[in-house]
């Protein structure tokens, strides 16, 4: 009986391949094939041997190179064919990168699967920008929540965000109007500051800042793009924070 592969789901980091976790490196340097989300980045992917076979399964707002229960089929049975799999997401796989689904999908199959976690989005953005998620001046409870999930209206996200508290939004760029809409008839201030950090970790990065009520305008007129990710709190408004910043944009 052929020996079964497995499938390792590896966490990418926000975007800088130094900041790869040295277990990731490892994998991907002697990877056969690697089955990689769209915003990892290509510095990362070319850290894989020349004759690995990269299979793309980005997913985009609205357009999915594979749907999620095809990209666990092919996991499942590029395994079972006696593949080890570097399944490669973004940040860190259990931290909105579906990766509890694919390991259970594995599990099922019979498929050793092992996690390697890695820097998540949230936590690169917030060092790239030297914004404290916490803070003992101004927040001691940090949320993460997802901002173009379905019912995005229906959920309750009261307490999550205000004195004290940091709310991290990933995937809110499209939904910007009803994410700013939905605090403030939460109950939120429209004056609580944010931070909108696109291309976190990046050569191109940019920490774009406003109060609540001005996140729709900021998003439309600074024409910012996936990825970002929105964090709303005092944290954000900071005067070590707004000088790190003009530091930042002066090195650029």
């Amino acid at each position: 009986m052929e020996a079964i592969g497995t499938v390792y789901l590896v966490g990418a980091g926000p975007g800088d391949p130094d900041l790869l976790t040295l277990r990731a490196a490892s994998l991907l340097e002697r990877a056969r094939i690697v089955v990689h989300d769209g915003l990892v980045d290509p510095q990362v992917l070319a850290l894989a041997p020349a004759d690995a076979r990269l299979v793309s399964v980005a997913k985009r707002r609205a357009h999915h190179t594979l749907p999620q229960e095809d990209i666990c089929a092919l996991l499942v049975r590029e395994a079972l064919a006696g593949n080890d799999v570097v399944r490669l997401k973004g940040g860190d796989p259990l931290v909105f990168g579906r990766g509890g689904e694919e390991a259970e999908a594995c599990r099922a199959a019979g498929v050793p699967v092992e996690i390697v976690p890695g820097i998540s989005a949230a936590n690169g953005a917030a060092a790239a920008a030297q914004i404290a998620l916490t803070h003992r001046d101004a927040a001691s409870v940090v949320s993460f929540v997802a901002g173009q999930c379905k019912g995005l209206s229906d959920q309750d996200w009261t307490g999550l965000a205000g004195k004290g508290r940091t709310l991290v939004i990933y995937m809110g760029v499209k939904t910007a109007p009803a994410i700013a809409e939905k605090l403030i008839a939460d109950g939120l201030a429209p004056d609580m500051p944010l931070a909108v950090i696109e291309n976190a970790c990046r050569p191109q990065m940019r920490v774009l800042r406003g109060p609540l009520a001005a996140l729709p305008d900021i998003v439309v007129r600074e024409a910012v793009q996936s990825p970002a990710l929105i964090v709303i709190g005092q944290v954000t408004a900071r005067e070590d924070h707004a000088l790190a910043t003009l530091a930042l944009e002066a090195q650029s």
